[in-house]
């Protein structure tokens, strides 16, 4: 698959890895800063929550029973002790997020049970797997376009991507999502390039891998699967028979847990993708996701629209130079290099097109397309290595498209500083997140607080607000529609709600002749009249 890219340079190579490790550095440094200053917010509560080993139903049953508790009592569902082990762990997935692969959740409590039990260990996990992406990417490289130096500039530009650092900070299973993508495509182009019964053996175990990782990953595989039937023209070759071999021993391997899927549905899980929105706010969703691998201040839906508008001059550049690199890849390289490009790009971009704009769902999110934009990164990356190697460009359009480099990767690194600078990013929906640390400041200055809500806002809600109160802080939860026996040593009583509950208002009023003042969208302090 070699590319024959001519080699005068306008910039030494040595001076290129220099820049590269400089960028690598960049990138770490931005991956592990601040890592736990930043908000644990509900989707990474709920991944402690499954690798502790309790499931949902045995935290509600053993914390709304209106007793008192403190930020120890919380917590101990936060993380892995003597009561549950591997199997409960195991066991929780299964039974309240079957949709959710298990790799990430046993290899993330190993970790924590390793290292011990804090918002900077349990996300380091995802930093050390996000670190994986560098040498496996420069391999794919190595592997897709034989260019060391193509490898180098999208590790560059991967080091200092902005959506790469944030999923890096994450404690979720995407980095190790990307990493398990990277290596399946070095294991399929090295059996295909090898054509031997081991190669093939250890891309069926790629498979397994991602599998396991992410439920998307099947996507990934199947776009794999037509690349193979395409490049050997449908015919029953011996590459095609020993993909098919692979293919099927890593999907039987999986159908263990697909039934386990099919039989322990949770509906609940995915409700927010049935929020329909106009076409014209998914459109931008979209132009969002994409423009974000490159450049991101951290935007979200609920920003005003001023600061949208003021965004959309970079954000047309950036989809220009990333539709430009797909067509000047498919121009210029082999077919074997930008048929297996595409694939990677369409493998989840296309059916989460069709489920947006056909179905009327809303499950494009970051998140979910990271596959796509791996493969628009080495796209840019063989754009950028092309023109600033061309022998038939003008001195001057070398220089423009260092320019344009150049450019890209500040864009990158200023976005990676904005992130770092920030306490919450757009992938915690601000909107409402935000509200926590408010919450916490007012309660922190109490002496002695008392928070009370309800078991429906234990999960995620009060177990996040957990994370950021003082020790002194005790919490009293109820059962739905029953009210608490406020009792007396609080200096200040408050009402926490981040779902309503008019119940618990109401009641309290009534029942306890008590007023209820609200400091917060969410919280209401608890006096009685003189």
């Amino acid at each position: 698959m070699k590319n024959q890219l001519p080699h005068n340079w306008i910039i030494s190579k040595s001076w290129l890895r220099f820049i590269i490790i400089i960028l690598l550095v960049i990138g770490v440094f931005f991956r592990f800063v601040n890592i736990d200053k930043k908000l644990y917010w509900g989707d990474e509560v709920f991944s402690s929550l499954r690798l502790s080993g309790y499931t949902q139903l045995e935290m509600r049953k053993q914390l709304s029973n209106g007793r008192i508790l403190s930020r120890e009592d919380l917590l101990k569902y936060q993380y892995p002790n003597n009561e549950k082990d591997v199997i409960d762990t195991i066991k929780g997935v299964i039974i309240e997020d079957s949709h959710i692969l298990p790799l990430y959740v046993l290899m993330s409590r190993f970790w924590v049970e390793l290292f011990g039990n804090s918002v900077a260990v349990t996300r380091s996990f995802s930093v050390f797997m996000s670190l994986l992406t560098f040498p496996c990417l420069y391999w794919l490289c190595e592997e897709l376009f034989e260019s060391s130096l193509i490898g180098w500039i999208a590790v560059g530009l991967v080091a200092v991507s902005p959506i790469h650092v944030v999923y890096a900070q994450e404690a979720r299973t995407y980095s190790l999502w990307i990493v398990a993508i990277l290596i399946s495509s070095i294991a399929l182009l090295r059996a295909m390039r090898l054509k031997t019964k081991v190669s093939w053996c250890i891309y069926t175990a790629t498979l397994v891998l991602g599998f396991y990782t992410h439920l998307f990953f099947t996507l990934v595989a199947f776009s794999q699967g037509i690349y193979v039937l395409i490049i050997e023209r449908l015919r029953l070759s011996k590459i095609s028979i020993y993909y098919l071999i692979s293919a099927f021993t890593g999907f039987m391997a999986f159908v263990p847990w697909i039934w386990i899927i099919i039989t322990n549905p949770q509906p609940e899980s995915v409700a927010w993708a049935n929020i329909k929105e106009p076409f014209f706010a998914l459109s931008a969703r979209w132009v969002g996701v994409f423009s974000r691998a490159f450049f991101d201040f951290g935007v979200s839906p609920s920003d005003p629209g001023k600061l949208k508008i003021a965004l959309i001059p970079f954000i047309l550049i950036i989809l220009a130079i990333m539709s430009y690199s797909i067509y000047f890849l498919c121009r210029k390289a082999y077919k074997e290099v930008w048929l297996f490009v595409l694939t990677l790009i369409g493998s989840v971009m296309l059916p989460l097109l069709l489920t947006d704009f056909v179905l009327q769902k809303r499950l494009v999110t970051n998140r979910y397309t990271l596959p796509s934009v791996l493969g628009i990164q080495l796209a840019v990356a063989y754009l950028f290595t092309a023109k600033i190697r061309s022998t038939s460009s003008k001195s001057w359009q070398k220089k423009l498209w260092s320019l344009i480099a150049l450019m890209v990767i500040m864009g990158e690194v200023i976005s990676c500083i904005a992130h770092y600078q920030s306490p919450i990013w757009w992938n915690q929906f601000p909107r409402d997140n935000q509200e926590y640390s408010k919450i916490a400041n007012i309660v922190n200055q109490a002496d002695k607080p008392l928070i009370i809500s309800d078991e429906d806002n234990l999960l995620p809600p009060v177990e996040v607000l957990t994370y950021l109160v003082d020790p002194k802080v005790r919490f009293q939860i109820v059962e739905i529609n029953k009210l608490p026996e406020i009792t007396n040593g609080f200096t200040d009583i408050f009402l926490f709600l981040f779902k309503p509950s008019d119940f618990l208002k109401t009641g309290i009023e009534k029942v306890y002749n008590s007023k209820l003042q609200q400091v917060n969208r969410f919280l209401w302090k608890i006096t009685k009249p003189n």
